[in-house]
């Protein structure tokens, strides 16, 4: 398979138009990928939260070659997995086959604040492989009359049908969870950091569920992000993340009751600079950086998608692009995507 270099859209960071511009930096520098996340609320409240699924639409007219997905969207309780279904599908007809679905078992930052609705996590994992099960019923575009233990439809159908199979990655930050996106998904999205050991369990986890469902492992997509910024501007990297990202770095707001972005900023208040920093890399030489992602190709992951996070976003899209990401090309062997800036 070949191997995928994307970048990390935040909507909770900026508004949607300057987002859309780095968007379309991002393909004309040579990014492979644009994976978005799917919010209701920020981390923080100094951020944004623009609808995502509007977004993507604007993103795909405006550009040709990139990928686009969602990293992640939960479908269900915000959503009816019958929303997403229609919405994925809509997406194909600007995008083409340049869309995937990534879907997770969601936070209570986006899910509780929106609906007061938040399972215990078994009762959220059982509700995603419904949904997931629903959605590729809908997809066939068929007239479906649902009965699941969550959610029912009667005689729904998608007159507007995907123009392409869409794949759907599913979430792992854990390799417990790892075993569901094995047997359900297309493809594994997870998050990097200093744990690399980690990392490598969750990728064995998932490939051996995916050799017991009958998959071939060399066509699976396996996506880490990675935090990265190309400067040695440390403390002023550290000062953005912490303001819009540090509440991300803890792992109760995952699973508990943590639904607003004032109550994610002041758990991630806890969280400090050596921490961030060790949880991704900063330096402004492109060797670091191609080892840093030569680390996680050479143990499977085939998707690197890279999470910058200010200032000069614009910036660091064109020097990453320009600098690092032919350089992570030439070492792995991958084709070089033409680079205009």
């Amino acid at each position: 398979m070949k191997v995928q270099l994307g970048w990390k859209a935040g909507p909770e960071q900026y508004p949607p138009v300057e987002l859309l511009k780095y968007a379309i930096t991002a393909e004309i520098a040579g990014f492979d990928a644009i994976d978005v996340s799917d919010h209701f609320h920020p981390w923080s409240e100094q951020g944004q939260s623009s609808f995502t699924w509007s977004w993507l639409g604007a993103v795909a007219v405006k550009t040709e070659r990139i990928i686009l997905g969602t990293g992640l969207t939960c479908p269900f309780l915000r959503y009816h997995p019958a929303i997403i279904a229609q919405a994925a599908a809509t997406i194909t007809h600007f995008a083409q086959d340049r869309f995937y679905l990534g879907v997770g078992t969601g936070e209570a930052l986006n899910e509780y604040s929106s609906t007061g609705c938040w399972p215990p996590y078994r009762t959220r994992k059982e509700m995603m492989i419904e949904s997931i099960k629903l959605i590729r019923k809908l997809w066939s575009g068929e007239k479906v009359s649902f009965e699941g233990k969550y959610f029912q439809t009667r005689k729904a159908k998608l007159y507007t049908r995907p123009k392409n199979e869409i794949p759907i990655y599913i979430s792992s930050l854990v390799p417990n969870s790892a075993s569901t996106a094995g047997k359900y998904g297309d493809g594994l999205l997870t998050v990097g950091g200093d744990d690399l050991e980690k990392a490598k369990k969750i990728l064995e986890t998932f490939e051996n569920f995916i050799h017991t469902e009958g998959k071939e492992t060399g066509n699976i997509p396996k996506m880490i992000e990675l935090g990265v910024a190309f400067t040695d501007n440390e403390e002023e990297v550290i000062k953005y993340r912490k303001r819009f990202w540090a509440g991300a770095s803890i792992p109760a707001v995952y699973n508990q009751k943590i639904y607003t972005p004032e109550m994610t900023e002041k758990n991630g208040e806890v969280v400090g600079s050596e921490y961030l920093k060790k949880q991704m890399l900063i330096s402004s030489d492109p060797e670091d950086h191609v080892e840093f992602a030569l680390k996680y190709l050479d143990i499977g992951f085939t998707h690197l998608i890279f999470h910058y996070s200010g200032p000069d976003e614009e910036d660091f899209l064109k020097q990453y692009g320009r600098e690092v990401l032919p350089l992570i090309r030439e070492n792995y062997e991958i084709p070089i995507q033409k680079n205009f800036i």
